[in-house]
């Protein structure tokens, strides 16, 4: 990670020592740079400028509202897996148009909280969410947006524990879509 140095006192993250915060706040402890975090972030918002895209922070990489807060700042949106995420997004000011709300095994709970608030995109796993999605969609007369996991039966050749888009494995590409 940027930002953190070695210096003849110790290890230092941006200009304070690891060792003082270890004194104050105790071990073990975590400690982000947000100086990285943003540098991080603009670099990607930089090299994808020409197509614009919703860049979204994994709430599941790191739940700490602090760090969620920060990167919402910056401009990006959330991944979120659970309606607990969900909660994490939304407290660190997150809209929800600029939340991408992944996972299998959603319940319909989770989905019509999601398409009640509006929440960006639904990534679809099976046909059978995509039903569901549907139903509660249509029952609470609010449009969903959709990404939908589109497996294409392709064997790369790759190993077979890291082997994606074949009918034995859950992985495939991703198509956008509205219900």
């Amino acid at each position: 990670m940027d930002h953190f140095t070695f210096r003849p006192d110790g290890l230092h993250c941006e200009d304070v020592a690891l060792a003082t915060i270890a004194e104050r706040a105790g071990t073990p402890t975590f400690v982000y740079s947000a100086a990285t975090l943003r540098d991080h972030v603009r670099k990607l918002q930089a090299a994808f400028a020409p197509i614009d895209p919703l860049i979204c922070f994994s709430v599941k990489s790191c739940p700490n509202l602090s760090v969620l807060r920060l990167v919402a700042g910056l401009g990006c949106g959330m991944d979120v897996v659970s309606p607990g995420e969900l909660q994490r997004a939304l407290a660190a000011g997150v809209p929800p148009e600029r939340l991408a709300y992944a996972g299998v095994g959603k319940t319909a709970a989770a989905l019509s909280e999601a398409i009640a608030l509006g929440v960006g995109c639904l990534n679809v796993e099976s046909a059978e969410e995509l039903e569901m999605v549907a139903r509660t969609a249509a029952e609470l007369r609010r449009p969903a947006s959709l990404a939908l996991r589109v497996n294409p039966d392709v064997d790369a050749g790759a190993h077979r524990h890291t082997t994606t888009g074949t009918k034995a494995t859950k992985f495939g590409e991703i198509g956008r879509a509205h219900v």
